[in-house]
């Protein structure tokens, strides 16, 4: 990816550059046959001007990039997607549905105030909720094991976040490996800490994304890692490190001395039949020896896995000594979390309740993976790998028609036809912009969310194929 232009140069760019940008900016919808006929000189444009807003710099503050839900979200707002919400499809979206399922417990429809609640709450979290959430890691990974987490071994933070900038701000001067391609938030998160000095490793498509054991101890001991930041299961691709895999991670992490930072907050959507049978969830917890001794950071919370991203409720296990300092670092970044919805958590980490909670999501969002992974293929993606895990579909758009054969591209036609995508050059990972000008390496990749409700999934596949079959059809009327 290229550096982030000043705002206004990135201003000047968007007003003179970009095909359908000024009726968009009016609410007005581009036609897709405008932005498929510009569409090479729209790209490189697009992909560096990640610049909020107009020319007002204040000379003290910098452009800030935003994340690719956000920006994708913002392009659409501009587009009437605040105004018009149910016309359009959000395959864009990073959280899951959140009304009732079938066989779910019953949805939380109000918190009850106690006197207390207006108080702050301990920036750690409230001793309630770190014992439950220490109790389920427990019962779910580790029964029988003498090694048991406690309270102490748990933080609480208010959304993932601020809980990847707690743990990020309590490193100290090493070198971190990240994978490409990754969680978006994971590139200014690792700018802005200077101590540290990100090391990107390489994930090949072809080969599936996947990482063996000996390639993570090349990577540690060659590069002369100290950390490993990864969500798992990934972000965007579904790849799932799990079962054997996951064991011999801890384990090498652990005789190397490398802290694995294990971002899991989508680790109860599993559709690999093995990690299945072992109850739908996984966590590297079910393989760490002693709970204070091996450098192993595991981040999770409402959002995803119990589908209450308005909580902001998530939290950090790691050993007491790790917990400390993300506390400390809590203090000053955030201050802590809601302490009434802390509170009301507690239930909702019931052992029972969280099995109930994982095996409706496996049979909702299962029959949703389906339809998405048929519907894209049958359109023309190219999927490298099913997802393993997550809500997400990671597919290509290389054999997609002249023009839409782009990851950024064919988010701006299928933005025309009120549906959200994020291209994948956002999950390329670019901390500082050190690349320089190359191009993305996933620039023809995109992230399909199934996190919305099957209809929007059903329309959102209509309008996509039909915008296919538009564009192929232009091009073969032009074709002389």
């Amino acid at each position: 990816m290229a550096s982030i232009p000043s705002r206004s140069q990135g201003a000047a760019r968007k007003a003179s550059s970009i095909p359908g940008e000024h009726a968009s900016a009016q609410g007005e919808e581009a036609s897709p046959e405008t932005l498929w006929v510009h569409s090479n000189e729209s790209v490189d444009r697009e992909r560096v001007d990640r610049a909020t807003g107009p020319d007002t710099s204040i000379a003290a503050f910098r452009p800030v990039p935003r994340t690719g839900v956000i920006y994708v979200t913002t392009e659409a707002v501009r587009m009437g997607f605040g105004k018009s919400r149910s016309e359009w499809c959000n395959l864009g979206q990073g959280m899951p549905e959140t009304s009732a399922l079938e066989g779910a417990p019953p949805r939380v429809s109000g918190v009850q105030l106690d006197p207390a609640d207006q108080e702050y709450a301990p920036v750690a979290g409230l001793w309630q909720l770190r014992e439950a959430v220490a109790s389920l890691y427990n019962q779910q990974y580790r029964r029988g094991m003498p090694s048991q987490y406690s309270a102490e071994n748990v933080a609480i933070s208010s959304g993932g976040r601020a809980a990847l900038t707690r743990v990020v701000a309590a490193l100290g001067h090493i070198n971190l490996g990240h994978f490409l391609p990754d969680y978006t938030a994971y590139e200014e998160l690792l700018d802005i800490f200077r101590l540290i000095a990100p090391i990107p490793i390489l994930l090949d498509g072809e080969r599936g994304y996947s990482f063996s054991v000996d390639e993570l101890r090349k990577e540690i001991t060659g590069r002369g890692l100290s950390a490993l930041l990864f969500s798992n299961p990934c972000n965007p691709t579904g790849k799932t490190v799990g079962g054997e895999d996951l064991a011999a991670w801890v384990e090498t992490a652990r005789q190397l001395d490398c802290a694995l930072i294990a971002d899991e907050f989508y680790s109860h959507y599993i559709w690999r039949p093995d990690l299945t049978a072992m109850g739908g969830r996984l966590s590297a917890a079910r393989y760490v020896d002693d709970v204070d001794r091996d450098p192993i950071v595991i981040l999770d919370g409402l959002t995803k896995n119990w589908r209450y991203p308005g909580w902001r409720v998530t939290w950090t296990v790691g050993p007491k000594k790790v917990i400390e300092a993300v506390a400390s670092a809590g203090s000053f970044l955030d201050g802590g979390s809601s302490r009434p919805l802390q509170r009301a958590a507690v239930d909702l980490l019931d052992a029972t309740r969280t099995r109930q909670e994982t095996r409706a999501i496996a049979r909702h969002f299962g029959k949703k993976r389906q339809r998405m992974l048929d519907g894209l293929r049958d359109i023309g993606f190219v999927v490298d790998s099913p997802p393993e895990g997550t809500f997400y579909v990671w597919a290509s758009t290389a054999h997609l028609p002249p023009g839409l054969d782009d990851g950024m591209t064919f988010f701006r036609a299928a933005l025309a036809r009120k549906v959200i995508t994020v291209p994948g050059e956002f999950f390329d990972v670019d901390p500082g912009k050190r690349r320089g000008g190359r191009r993305s390496r996933f620039r023809r990749h995109l992230r399909f969310s199934f996190g919305p409700p099957m209809s929007e999934i059903e329309l959102a596949l209509s309008r996509i194929g039909q915008l296919v079959v538009d564009v192929a059809s232009k091009s073969c009327d032009e074709t002389p």
